[in-house]
């Protein structure tokens, strides 16, 4: 993990950001879930030799942190500093995700631009000072309309409670500082019906059009409460709101007010990833804060759906908070990357469940593509002394189906997963693939053709096992982004490392080219790529 935040990115950098997480615990698997999708899909852009600025990060102010830290008995500073280090970090370093940054928002780079910001804002008349009163969710850190709340019931009844959090809201009364956001309704709704991709999936779309057309209320967007937050630079008896602080990460990240070559040259994000529950945060509140700071807005806010178990969304308020870490120590970081991603259609909710996860494992990982990739090794050591056989001799029909399937392949997966971010769509096309080259074997018989030793026989024999591997080399390419340590050690097993350069610079174009792995190179046959599950 690179987390710097120094280094300097070109023009034409895709930029792509997770939210920033909230640090009253640990991580669990919804949180997991983006930054692996947001890992995948960078780590594919950079595979087709682009530029690439990958954030994510923490969100380390406001009520909810601070009462947790309280409750735990230690400085709110002292509380993110113990979570991030020993928690979210090493979580991310866990399940390889390869982010530039780590933003952190106690960070200095972070809160001096927060306030520079808003000032800009008031300055320009964007804020004004007044008063609310009304039902607050202090783990959303966020005011609820009456409509939208739940009457409670058992322990809570005759109260009120946050429809997603399940628990009480609190009545709050306070001067604050308020953003001018109704007055940016009709522009916002211009914006979406000008670029009907800036928020997907369209079912999310149309939430935030028939949210905003219903009308927009001016955004409180300071706190006099308490004070773990930024202070509002005119008046320190108030901290900026906490949204207000999280949003601005994507900007101080990459440069704003700091470095504005680099911010000019990576701003503003090609994908924001996000929760369904904080889309209207990222669809509404942000792209507003920016028009009235005159900067460009996000390409596209993309809002994945969450992941269920037992009928409820993770989350540790719900108790079905999952360790990650329970699910890599038996399936691997790997088959763990590739899982959530294959089984679950990204935007969509999503339920997980052990059983399927095994099911899955078995079946595609460890049957199909694992037991090809042993299965080839295994003949080319037998048949070829360990050594990839030219096949270009007897290479036929047969031979030319797979060629072109692999080429459908490749742009099916690339359009999927680089352009859609339809996942699971994208890496059905790749073990669609896998399949076919399983049947290929199936159709062949390389075993019984081994048995023939006549010079015909034995140029067959080297074609079908070299198409085979070279089936392989391609797959080791398009599944590099979902499971890059099982890839390397495909790519090292083919001997391609040694053949064709180191495995992050092969082209995602260039992955249906054909012949590319050279006779000659040397095949081994390592430990299996998808261990038997033990019970």
């Amino acid at each position: 993990m690179a987390a710097t935040g120094t280094e300097q990115t070109e023009p034409g950098t895709y930029y792509v950001s997770t939210p920033i997480y909230y640090v009253n615990d640990a991580p669990h698997l919804g949180h997991a879930y983006t930054t692996v999708a947001g890992d995948v899909l960078t780590r594919w852009h950079r595979q087709r030799g682009e530029k690439v600025w990958y954030l994510t990060g923490t969100d380390e102010h406001g009520q909810k942190i601070m009462r947790t830290a309280e409750a735990n008995g230690v400085s709110p500073q002292e509380w993110c500093d113990r979570l991030v280090e020993e928690a979210w970090k090493p979580l991310w370093e866990h399940l390889e995700i390869a982010n530039d940054d780590f933003i952190r928002t106690t960070e200095q780079r972070h809160t001096d631009r927060v306030q520079e910001f808003v000032q800009d804002l008031y300055d320009r008349g964007e804020i004004y000072q007044g008063g609310y009163a009304g039902p607050y969710c202090v783990a959303c850190e966020e005011y609820k309309t009456y409509a939208e709340l739940l009457d409670g019931e058992g322990e809570y009844a005759g109260q009120k409670l946050c429809p997603i959090h399940k628990k009480p809201v609190e009545m709050l009364k306070e001067e604050n500082y308020f953003f001018k956001l109704s007055e940016y309704g009709e522009r916002l709704l211009a914006h979406y019906a000008e670029n009907p991709d800036f928020i997907q999936p369209e079912s999310a779309r149309n939430e935030v059009v028939q949210f905003v057309r219903q009308g927009l209320e001016d955004l409180s967007i300071s706190r006099s409460t308490f004070d773990w937050g930024v202070k509002i630079p005119w008046d320190d008896k108030h901290v900026i709101y906490v949204w207000i602080d999280a949003l601005l990460n994507y900007a101080t990240a990459v440069g704003y007010g700091a470095d504005p070559e680099r911010f000019a040259d990576v701003f503003p994000a090609d994908v924001h990833l996000v929760g369904k529950d904080i889309l209207r945060f990222h669809a509404v509140i942000w792209p507003a804060m920016l028009m009235a700071n005159g900067l460009p807005l996000p390409k596209r806010v993309v809002a994945n759906g969450w992941l269920m178990v037992g009928g409820e969304k993770m989350s540790k308020s719900n108790l079905t908070g999952i360790s990650p870490q329970q699910l890599t120590g038996h399936f691997g970081v790997d088959a763990y990357r590739w899982y959530f991603l294959r089984a679950i259609a990204f935007g969509q909710d999503g339920s997980f469940s052990w059983e399927d996860f095994s099911a899955r494992y078995t079946s595609e990982l460890a049957n199909d593509y694992g037991n090809l990739a042993s299965r080839v090794a295994a003949m080319v050591g037998k048949y070829f002394g360990g050594t990839l056989p030219d096949g270009s001799a007897a290479h036929g029909d047969a031979e030319q189906a797979l060629v072109e399937a692999l080429g459908k392949a490749v742009s099916e997966a690339d359009d999927r997963i680089g352009e859609q971010l339809d996942f699971a769509g994208g890496i059905a096309a790749v073990f669609d693939f896998v399949k076919q080259v399983n049947g290929y074997l199936t159709e062949q018989e390389p075993w019984k053709v081994a048995k023939d030793t006549s010079d015909e026989a034995r140029a067959r024999l080297a074609t079908i096992l070299y198409t085979a591997a070279e089936s392989l080399r391609a797959c080791a390419v398009l599944l590099n982004a979902v499971m890059p340590d099982t890839s390397q050690k495909l790519w090292d097993s083919l001997g391609a490392e040694e053949s064709l350069g180191a495995l992050a610079d092969q082209r995602i174009g260039d992955a249906a080219r054909w012949g590319r792995l050279p006779a000659g190179a040397t095949v081994t046959k390592g430990a299996a790529l998808f261990p038997r599950l033990e019970d």
